[in-house]
């Protein structure tokens, strides 16, 4: 009983956190008929900084670090996205209603990983404490490419199927070469490659550093209103892209948890480090994943997996997965 209160106490606790108060304070002012808006120029450049800062701060503790001590959590990156699109596609498959395009889609797209939850776990792991590898985050790409080349090889196998037969061929290269030009993908391997091959640390400390609170909580602002206004899109697509869009996060989660843990008992992967495989598992892209998923399966419905993960997915990521998991990791692991 003891253990769960003072779970219960911790978790209350993270949802006190700056970054998820902006969060729902976005999801307020929209709520209340506000007409602020962030121009979505300023929207790009601040995921750009956070991006970079996560990727330069990645590649300067990789040019560090014992590269061997990587190698299992990012096979368990792999594994989680790859797993999550396909245990997402077969639930799908299975539900009423839904069109097989829209359930690959929705299913890559909680494959992939949410730059802003990611961005926003980090920071709420520096306030609590809870120390991890500065390479974690680097893991990012190890699951969010696989996700999305999987999900766009499913859509374009069964759509081949339909027109052509059982043994027509995809193309996977072209695939995979525009996911790493993604804007996204691009910035983190970027700051990743900087980190790692040059010396950026004063402009890091005096500049990207400094800045990267202040940017979140901009960022937490835009995704609470663009969560609220996608509430709309979603009551036009079934219902079950909503029940998947609460249960799925949380159930990922729990997957790279696990996967986590076993990283840690093995290769003492820090229980920080363990937190944020779990988070990026169980967020949802909303930076790669949907222009990538939009070009690569045009058949399938925008609202129905954009809406799923934006208005619902992100949120619960955010307001129930961080804070549950960083929870959670205090219970389990020694002090």
């Amino acid at each position: 009983m003891d253990v769960l209160l003072d779970f219960g106490a911790k978790l209350v606790n993270q949802l006190q956190a700056p970054a998820l108060a902006f969060l729902i304070g976005g999801m307020v002012v929209a709520a209340l008929g506000s007409r602020l808006q962030i121009p979505n120029a300023i929207y790009q450049f601040i995921v750009f900084m956070l991006l970079m800062r996560i990727g330069i701060n990645g590649g300067m503790e990789i040019r560090e670090a014992d590269l061997t001590a990587m190698v299992l959590p990012a096979l368990a990156a792999v594994v989680l996205g790859l797993a999550i699109v396909l245990i997402g596609t077969l639930v799908f498959a299975i539900l009423p209603g839904v069109r097989k395009e829209d359930g690959i889609a929705t299913a890559g797209l909680f494959g992939a990983v949410s730059a802003s939850t990611l961005a926003a776990a980090a920071l709420l792991l520096e306030e609590e404490g809870l120390a991890y590898e500065g390479w974690a985050p680097a893991l990012y790409p190890f699951m969010d490419i696989p996700a999305l080349v999987l999900a766009i090889v499913l859509a374009g196998v069964h759509r081949t199927r339909q027109q052509e037969g059982a043994d027509a061929k995809v193309r996977i290269w072209p695939i995979v070469k525009e996911s790493l030009q993604g804007s996204a993908l691009s910035a983190l391997l970027l700051g990743l490659a900087l980190g790692l091959l040059t010396r950026p640390d004063r402009v890091f400390d005096s500049f990207y550093d400094p800045l990267f609170r202040g940017l979140l909580s901009i960022l937490m602002l835009i995704m609470g209103i663009e969560a609220y206004a996608r509430l709309k899109e979603l009551r036009k697509v079934a219902h079950w892209y909503a029940v998947y869009a609460v249960v799925a996060p949380i159930t990922h989660g729990f997957l790279g948890f696990g996967l986590g843990y076993v990283a840690y008992v093995l290769v003492g992967f820090s229980p920080g480090g363990v937190v944020l495989l779990a988070v990026m598992a169980a967020s949802s892209s909303d930076i790669s994943g949907p222009p990538t998923l939009r070009a690569g399966i045009p058949t399938a419905n925008p609202s129905s997996y954009i809406g799923a993960s934006t208005s619902l997915g992100t949120p619960v990521a955010i307001a129930v997965c961080i804070p549950l998991f960083i929870a959670l990791a205090e219970v389990v692991f020694p002090v």
